[in-house]
This record gives C-alpha cells, sequence and structure tokens, in this order.
C-alpha cells in the first residue's frame, strides 16, 4: 500500500517504521524544519536546550524493549539528576512515589537526536505543511500541501491511506473526511506551555539537577546540562504552568520573558545575571482528556489518528510512552485491516 504519515514526531515515526516493515510504501509529510516535534533541542551558541520534552520514562513492556535497543545503539542514556521540590525558593525531598522511582532517560546528546535517528531510512518531507485531506476515485485520498517555496497548494499522492499523526486539535480539520474520527479528537483539550531558556557564565550551585515548582508561575525548571553528553555549561530550561501559560497566552515574547525570568530568580534564589534567554511558547504541549484507545481508525476509508493524546495502555497521556505506543497501535490497526 502507498501510505501518507501527516507529522514526523515520535509517533508518526514509529508507525511508519512499522508500516515500511510490513511492505508498504511510506511518505512522512512535516510542516517544520525537522522531525521530533516537542521532543526538540534548540541550538544556540552555547549549545542545545532541551525546552521540549525533559526525559521519558517507562511503564509498558513494548516501551521497555525499545529503550533496551536505543540503549544499545547509544541513542538514549540514564539521567541521575537530583530532583527536589521548590516550594516558595526552599527545596525539599519529593515524595517517594512510584513515579518518581521510575529510571528517567534522555535521548543523546539532545531530545531531538532519538528523532533525527528514527528518520533515518524514511521518506521525509519537512517544511510541507498538509493542509486537507479530499478524496480520490475509489477509497483513495489526495493531500492539499503547502509549503514556502510553492506560492499555490500542491497535491500529493493518491494514497491508499492516510494517518494523521498530529495533536488533536490540530487533527480535526484534517480528519473531516471522517466525521467520527474528528469528533472524537475534537474532545481533547490541551494546555499550551511558556519554555524558558538560560544560559549563565557560571554554575548556580543550587544543589539540584532538576525540581518541580510550587507557588510559582512556573511548574518545572531543569538544569539541562546535567543530563549524560550535553555541552559542558550552566545551562537550565523552565516550565511555566498550564495555568499560567494558557492564562498569558497572548502576552508578547518580552512580557513573558521578564515575568518568567523573575519567577525563576524567585524560585532558586539566585541573582546570577544570565548570558542567554530565549522563550518557546508550546501551543499544544499537554493533552489533558485522552482518549482511552490507542489509536484512531476508519478501516472502511483507510484513515486513522495517533499522537500522545491516545492513553494507549497507559495511565495518563502527553508523554514520550504514549506517542511510541499510539504509533505501534495505528500501524497494527492498518496491518489487520489488510490482512
Amino acid at each position: 500500500m502507498h501510505i501518507a504519515i501527516v507529522g514526523a514526531g515520535l509517533s508518526g515515526l514509529i508507525c511508519a517504521h512499522q508500516l515500511q516493515e510490513q511492505g508498504n510504501t511510506v511518505i512522512v509529510y512535516e510542516k517544520g524544519a525537522e522531525p521530533g516535534g516537542r521532543m526538540g533541542t534548540r541550538q544556540t551558541e552555547l549549545g542545545g536546550f532541551d525546552h521540549g520534552a525533559q526525559y521519558f520514562t517507562a511503564s509498558s513492556g513494548p516501551f521497555k524493549q525499545a529503550i533496551v535497543g536505543w540503549r544499545k545503539a547509544g541513542l538514549v542514556a540514564p539521567w541521575s539528576g537530583k530532583l527536589v521540590v521548590l516550594d516558595n525558593g526552599e527545596a525539599r525531598p519529593a515524595a517517594r512515589s512510584a513515579a518518581l522511582l521510575k529510571q528517567r532517560f534522555v535521548a543523546v546528546p539532545g531530545m531531538n537526536a532519538l528523532a533525527q535517528h528514527l528518520a533515518q531510512g524514511i521518506d521525509l518531507r519537512c517544511e510541507q505543511s498538509v493542509r486537507k485531506i479530499e478524496e480520490h476515485g475509489d477509497h483513495q485520498w489526495l493531500l492539499k500541501i503547502a509549503s514556502d517555496g510553492a506560492p499555490i497548494e500542491a497535491s500529493a499522492g493518491p494514497f491508499d491511506a492516510v494517518i494523521v499523526a498530529v495533536p488533536a486539535p490540530s487533527a480535526v480539520s484534517l480528519l473531516a473526511v471522517a466525521p467520527k474520527l474528528a469528533e472524537q479528537a475534537g474532545k481533547v483539550r490541551y494546555a499550551p506551555c511558556w519554555s524558558l531558556m538560560l544560559g549563565f557564565p557560571m554554575p548556580l550551585e543550587l544543589g539540584f539537577d532538576g525540581a518541580w515548582v510550587e507557588g510559582s508561575r512556573l511548574s518545572w525548571i531543569a538544569r539541562d546540562s546535567s543530563k549524560p553528553k550535553r555541552r559542558l555549561g550552566e545551562h537550565w530550561v523552565a516550565h511555566a504552568s498550564g495555568v499560567w501559560s494558557d492564562e498569558h497566552y497572548e502576552d508578547d515574547e518580552e512580557r513573558a520573558r521578564e515575568k518568567l525570568l523573575k519567577a525563576f530568580r524567585d524560585a532558586t534564589g539566585s541573582e546570577v545575571q544570565p548570558l542567554y534567554v530565549a522563550l518557546h511558547r508550546w501551543n499544544l504541549a499537554q493533552a489533558l482528556d485522552p482518549i482511552e484507545q490507542g489509536c484512531l481508525w476508519d478501516g472502511a476509508n483507510r484513515v486513522g489518528a495517533c499522537g500522545d493524546w491516545c492513553a494507549a495502555g497507559v495511565d495518563g497521556a502527553g508523554r514520550v510512552e504514549n506517542a511510541y505506543l499510539s504509533g505501534l497501535a495505528m500501524a497494527e490497526a492498518l496491518r489487520l485491516a489488510v490482512h
């Protein structure tokens, strides 16, 4: 079969690999300049900043097995950073829950390195924004694609099946050809997230590598340079809470940067002036209402959707593991439909 996948985040890339192994021809379309989605690493003159997903853990057998393979290949490594809770500037040990005791992993030398590796061997078309899926003949599909290099939309296809592997709100309009799927995806709400990147001329010596922050505009801070195989230097990433990010979604970047930099100083007590400050707004950072299934699939029309907004058999959503399992589930649903 000739299959199109919209979105080159982890879910789309894993699905593409599985489908190719089944003998299908797959093309992946990605609106960004590179694959990875929220497993992003901002490259700067100081080195990389993991300004999206901070780390990942595993609870399912398939994902644990994948991590074993990635570790053997040198793609991921454990992150054993000291984690605390910051409450009004005071650090205290995090409660010893089952979630806290899980081993944390990161891709090396940056979180986007895993997606870059998985994109190898895939027919990936970056900076290609799919605007619409249209019927073509008998159960085939065309994609309407816009790109910076073309003044008008172009058509791609025909395809025997189309998989939409983007955040649920972005998937809704593309799934107009499968209204029941669009309705399910439309029920998933997302929280945005402002992400602050800071580079300092000297160590802050805070005594921890990551912290969940309470009573603050921030929800999480991490010494990015404490992760394995990172460039030397004092690099920190801070994530605003979903509530604050939503309330200040329309703030201009300079205003949001000033507020979050102050919040970082208040939380850490550090007065060291950063030599690098950058901000990124993830519009669709965290799925709040995941669907229970591993993916969505319309077998009659051969249209599906997957992503980290699918629970896929594990608690919660929005994590790297959800994306991986959903990509597997999507490829398996298509395989069963064909055979």
